[in-house]
């Protein structure tokens, strides 16, 4: 025991030894002198790279713009044959239709183009769009507005409901798709990734249901959670099939009867298929009774010019048309934009 205190009694002498001879170094010891900083930390700022802009609708419609350079290139005056023929076949390869291409020719013989054929040309397809194209987004009180979507399958409409929904929900309003499509394998699938994608809400039913109750049972739930807008998908095999027009007329009766009500059809069309758009529409518009187009991938295609064929031979607007393949690429569509895009400097 003995030992153990003598132990102690040294390592405490030695510890406060150190503590003293370490507090004299200290004071004694000058001080550090601090290393100064440089004067110019950094000699030239990098500048924050700029986002590039967003491409406007002449560069999104280059393929169709690039068919009109030609008709951009005439003067002014009189046009002699050779000219005429020239615009003939631009206007026939852009696709607005033979019936609008003889009306134009025959102005242009006529009245010649004393500010250039551009603007001869583009006021006289401006002219033939003069029809309504607001989109409705409410129905009558105590009603569910419900947006019914037709087209055949592989235009894009199911990517434009989700779309269409993305539109509507940037617009403060709540939305929920009905997966009327129960025929096509997956369909149910994909609208439902686009739900989860866009905040939507959705009613499905397994493949093969009856799609006249998943939109009925849509409305409901609408109605219940005081959703704003029902978009409805709907089946979309070839519209020459008797079935599938019959198939339509039953959902838009379930559709518009009470609580619900039908306010906007609208048709989706390739815009890439050309002139074979239109003859798909004729089988649509008196089984589901169109209100509206949306022309989809307006983008990838140089037959834009078919958007005049649609609104002239069909009479039913063009409202909404597909610059892209993002979830914002789905515009409302501007007459005046969409001829300065093709016809403009």
């Amino acid at each position: 025991m003995i030992v153990l205190y003598v132990v102690l009694a040294v390592v405490a002498v030695v510890a406060v030894g150190l503590v003293v001879a370490r507090a004299r170094r200290r004071a004694g010891a000058p001080a550090v002198p601090a290393v100064p900083l440089p004067e110019v930390l950094v000699a030239e700022a990098t500048a924050i790279p700029a986002l590039a802009p967003e491409p406007g609708l002449a560069e999104r419609l280059a393929a169709s713009r690039g068919v009109f350079d030609r008709v951009r290139g005439l003067g002014a005056g009189r046009l002699d044959e050779d000219q005429l023929g020239l615009v003939e076949e631009v206007l026939l390869r852009s696709d607005v239709g033979l019936a609008t291409t003889t009306e134009v020719l025959a102005r242009l013989r006529a009245d010649g183009a004393p500010e250039g054929v551009a603007s001869a040309v583009r006021e006289m397809l401006l002219a033939g769009f003069d029809t309504e194209r607001a989109v409705r987004e409410a129905a009558e009180p105590g009603r569910v507005p419900v947006w019914l979507v037709v087209g055949v399958n592989g235009v894009g409409k199911t990517t434009s409901i989700a779309k269409l929904a993305q539109r509507l929900i940037d617009e403060g309003k709540s939305v929920l798709l009905a997966a009327g499509d129960t025929f096509r394998a997956a369909a149910a699938d994909q609208l439902e990734a686009w739900a989860t994608r866009t905040g939507s809400e959705i009613v499905r039913a397994a493949e093969g249901a009856d799609p006249g109750s998943v939109v009925h049972d849509a409305i409901g739930r609408a109605r219940a959670r005081g959703v704003d807008i029902v978009l409805a998908d709907t089946a979309g095999r070839r519209p020459n099939s008797a079935n599938l027009l019959d198939e339509l007329r039953k959902v838009r009766r379930v559709a518009d009867r009470e609580p619900g009500q039908v306010i906007e059809t609208l048709l989706v069309l390739d815009a890439t298929t050309g002139q074979n758009a239109l003859s798909q529409a004729r089988e649509f518009l008196a089984a589901a009774a169109v209100t509206g187009i949306v022309l989809t991938k307006l983008d990838g295609t140089a037959r834009g010019g078919v958007v005049v064929a649609i609104e002239r031979e069909l009479g039913i607007p063009v409202k909404f048309v597909g610059v892209g393949e993002g979830v914002h690429d789905l515009v409302p569509f501007d007459p005046e934009a969409f001829v300065d895009s093709l016809l403009g400097a």
